[in-house]
């Protein structure tokens, strides 16, 4: 296993940590996981791309390990009440769809590339920026009245998201069936 893969899998490993500090109301200690977790997102790309180690591997397990870390965080806020479980339910629906996708995708035979849209990127940045706003909730109040504003946009960006990879993978079924 390459450095790029191995970072991966230490933020996998960083998911139940997280949500154990959450769950001990540890909220300071928890930012710190989430940012240490965001970090080794950043490092382990551009340590792929860096040392040429880009693998098949670090296709798959990178988006996993980011749907991993928010999925679980954003479930747990929702069971803190710190976030709505309408988002929560909308964010995990949309993984799940993804991931449901791509298996269709496999099993059919048709080739998937994993390589995310600038709208799922925005997607990303988005659901972190929300969560990085409600674990600074007793460090920086005056960034805590963007809770709200943050909320809408992933919302927003979360269901245009699941529509458009909705609209791909529909495309790609009916280009594979027309063979």
């Amino acid at each position: 296993m390459n450095l790029p893969n191995l970072i991966t899998v230490i933020r996998i490993l960083l998911t139940p940590v997280l949500i154990i500090l959450l769950l001990n109301a540890s909220f300071n200690k928890a930012l710190a996981v989430f940012a240490l977790a965001g970090l080794s997102d950043g490092l382990d790309g551009f340590l792929a791309r860096y040392l040429r180690q880009k693998t098949t591997l670090g296709a798959y397990l990178d988006p996993i390990a980011d749907k991993l870390l928010l999925s679980a965080t954003f479930i747990t806020l929702a069971n803190l009440e710190l976030v709505p479980s309408w988002l929560t339910v909308i964010i995990v629906s949309r993984d799940v769809i993804i991931v449901l996708g791509i298996a269709m995708l496999f099993v059919s035979g048709s080739e998937v590339t994993i390589r995310p849209s600038i709208i799922s990127k925005i997607t990303t940045l988005l659901q972190i920026m929300t969560v990085f706003v409600i674990l600074s909730r007793d460090l920086w109040a005056v960034i805590w009245q963007m809770r709200d504003t943050l909320v809408w946009l992933t919302t927003v960006f979360t269901v245009l998201s699941g529509l458009h990879y909705i609209y791909f993978g529909v495309k790609i079924f009916s280009r594979a069936n027309e063979k």
